[in-house]
């Protein structure tokens, strides 16, 4: 199977682009730079030259594919809504590249968008994307499969983990570093499912290549971790105390960061492990972080 993946240099399409070469896939990967594209056709791949905001090279890139993995997301939060929008139009231009064939389309979200006070699974869908505009992704695509795009949304947990991770949790140790402290907000009992970004490679894959009734799937190998905990060994690793933080306090400790370090969603993935036969066996994220990969 020939896959477009969009994101391909990035923390988790670099892991699935080279889950997809070992299985025996051939990749086309879409990249912004000379270095990205280097690296991808170093790795086995073949490089895409193209961005979100150029419709035809994602038509392009999906026009010549058997199935499109899309990663790709500007990570920038101080234009967040605005993001979440650019990725609904990309959506929808790869949606319409594939419309009239039962390629397949899978797109990633987040366990994040998710709003209970229970364990969320697979069935739960998120609020309106005026309420949550993450959710913007996941209505683009509903709506692709209601022109009969073979769709797929995959959700990632707040921390996918592993070595060369840019993401939540070395933003929480820089913050610690800054601070001199390791803080958590009350009592710290806010939990964040987490997956290790070679397990969640897997997953794709899996998807790609079963492509079962199941639609939406949870990139999760760990239900929850008490973000008390994740403070915890963050302290231990660099040397520094850990303690509690409300209120102002915890908002000039984390900033804008406030609302993903009080985020609580646990996440289940127990239908996307029975569905696919998917078995996470990386390790957790405490024990990555015990181990100094994030030092």
């Amino acid at each position: 199977m020939r896959v477009f993946v969009t994101g391909a240099s990035g923390f988790v399409g670099s892991a699935i682009v080279k889950e997809l070469l070992q299985a025996g896939h051939q990749v086309l990967g879409m990249v912004r730079s000379d270095q990205a594209a280097g690296a991808l056709i170093q790795a086995g791949a073949e490089a895409h030259p193209g961005n979100l905001n150029d419709p035809d090279s994602l038509i392009a890139g999906a026009a010549s594919c058997d199935a499109v993995i899309h990663t790709a997301f500007n990570h920038d939060f101080s234009r967040f809504k605005a993001n979440c929008e650019d990725d609904r139009k990309v959506i929808e231009t790869l949606g319409k590249a594939l419309a009239g064939s039962q390629r397949p389309l899978l797109i990633t979200s987040g366990v994040g968008v998710l709003r209970s006070d229970r364990l969320v699974t697979e069935l739960d869908e998120p609020p309106g994307s005026d309420l949550v505009p993450r959710a913007a992704t996941e209505e683009a695509a509903q709506a692709a499969a209601g022109e009969g795009v073979n769709t797929y949304i995959v959700r990632l947990p707040p921390s996918v983990h592993g070595a060369g991770d840019h993401g939540f949790v070395p933003m929480v140790m820089g913050m610690a570093r800054e601070q001199k402290v390791s803080a958590y907000i009350g009592e710290g009992a806010n939990r964040w499912p987490a997956v290790h970004r070679l397990d969640a490679a897997i997953l794709y894959r899996l998807v790609v290549e079963k492509q079962p009734q199941q639609r939406v799937y949870h990139a999760v190998a760990e239900e929850g971790i008490p973000f008390r905990d994740i403070a915890s060994v963050i302290g231990q690793r660099l040397q520094l105390p850990t303690e509690s933080r409300t209120g102002a306090d915890a908002e000039a400790h984390f900033g804008w960061f406030h609302h993903f370090a009080a985020m609580d969603c646990p996440a289940s993935a127990a239908q996307s492990m029975v569905t696919l036969g998917w078995t996470p066996e990386q390790p957790g994220l405490i024990a990555e972080l015990a181990s100094g990969v994030y030092d």
